[in-house]
């Protein structure tokens, strides 16, 4: 590994990337990709692989950092983990849909799904992002009012944590400036990380089997026809139960209970559109998952926390089969790792200390529109550039074979 201006210039980018990216929710892997490939140099594929490196860097320093935090309005951990047994199974099954879309899909195509896609998602996140800043002012205002009617003063009230997050009869008023926080161990419910844990070693088990198969043979399909019932399997447990109210979600107070039918299996199709696109795109299903529990219901905080700890199965199971692929030069997948570990938890500190201060926990929804749409030009910008090329050279641009693809 030589260290040059390049180097030098990777990592301002993938630092900001992975600051941003975490805080989002969203990995950062738009980011990472373009900069792997344009300024040091990597190939498509060794691009693709160190930036899922540093997205489960990424991913594992922000997760370590939330363990110790609790909801902002509600009495649990600020990472909702029923949501992520409901989403990450389908989630981890979309991304194995994706990667084949991606082998049959035309590089075009990619790119122009991608800028739409990714357009749409950071306005719709901008435009959440602007109604919750709005409902923040109105409650810091009639927070300010009480106060002004108590002492007879004018003075801004002393921020409680995001009086906009929905809350139920366990919530707590007098939780002061100061971010709630919990042991460790508290943090951690054992048995849904548990059923994550056997989801993310039979989905590597089965990915790492595929490998040693040939394409198309019968057994390949078999192998990748298996991935359903795992997937299925324990996310209709978790419909099961948050249906039945032996379980509920939560992060979303009093409205986190009686779920439809439709309701969650719409829940279940979202997760598996965010595996495809992450997939498909060589990103974390975050660029999803982050807009998607917003609109849900779920406070900023656990939005971030709940997509990030979803994203660190899925991109450490990419990580491992890389690796096994060889598909990655180790000392630069080992620095850059580094990197995004450093600024995932730097990033995550500075923002937390900046909604405790402003009181606007709107900053981390700001962070994820600002973190899509500067993926989206950069991703796509880099895909205008490559089929600009390829028209040039008059090179084939329709589908391609899946059947006659090489690892």
């Amino acid at each position: 590994m030589k260290f040059g201006w390049q180097i030098v210039l990777g990592t301002i980018i993938g630092f900001a990337g992975a600051a941003f990216g975490s805080v989002g929710g969203v990995g950062g892997g738009g980011i990472f990709v373009p900069m792997l490939s344009l300024v040091i140099g990597f190939d498509p594929k060794s691009s693709t692989a160190i930036s899922k490196c540093m997205i489960m860097g990424a991913a594992v320093s922000t997760v370590y950092y939330n363990l110790k935090l609790r909801h902002p309005t509600i009495d649990m951990p600020i990472i909702d983990y029923d949501l992520a047994v409901l989403i990450q199974p389908m989630l981890m099954l979309g991304i194995s849909i994706g990667v084949t879309f991606n082998v049959i899909f035309a590089d075009w195509m990619v790119t122009v799904l991608l800028i739409v896609l990714f357009l749409g998602t950071a306005t719709k996140a901008f435009l959440k992002g602007v109604e919750t800043w709005k409902k923040e002012t109105i409650a810091k205002k009639e927070a300010a009012a009480k106060l002004s009617d108590k002492n007879g003063t004018g003075d801004e009230a002393e921020y409680k944590l995001l009086p906009s997050g929905p809350a139920n009869g366990t919530d707590k008023d007098a939780k002061g400036a100061a971010e709630p926080e919990a042991p460790f161990m508290e943090n951690v419910c054992w048995k849904e990380f548990g059923l994550l844990s056997f989801v993310w070693v039979a989905f590597l088990v089965l990915q790492i089997g595929k490998n040693y198969t040939s394409t198309c043979s019968a057994w390949y399909w078999v192998v990748n026809l298996l991935q359903i019932p795992v997937a299925v399997g324990v996310s209709s447990y978790e419909a099961t139960s948050l249906y039945n109210g032996w379980r509920k979600i939560e992060s979303k107070g009093e409205a986190g209970t009686n779920f439809r039918v439709m309701q969650l299996v719409v829940y279940c199709l979202f997760g598996i559109l965010a595996g495809v696109v992450g997939g498909l795109l060589g990103l974390g299903g975050g660029f999803i998952m982050g807009p998607l529990f917003l609109e849900l219901g779920v406070p900023p905080q656990v939005s971030s926390a709940t997509a990030t700890f979803a994203m660190m199965f899925s991109s450490s199971m990419s990580v491992v089969e890389y690796y096994l692929l060889k598909r990655f030069p180790v000392p630069y997948a080992l620095y850059f790792v580094a990197v995004a570990t450093v600024a995932a938890f730097v990033g995550q500190h500075v923002v937390r200390r900046l909604i405790l201060v402003l009181g606007r926990a709107s900053l981390i929804i700001f962070i994820l529109a600002f973190t899509i749409f500067v993926s989206a030009i950069s991703l796509g910008g880099v895909g205008i550039s490559n089929m600009i090329g390829k028209i040039q050279r008059d090179e084939y641009m329709g589908f391609e074979n899946l059947c006659k693809y090489k690892i």
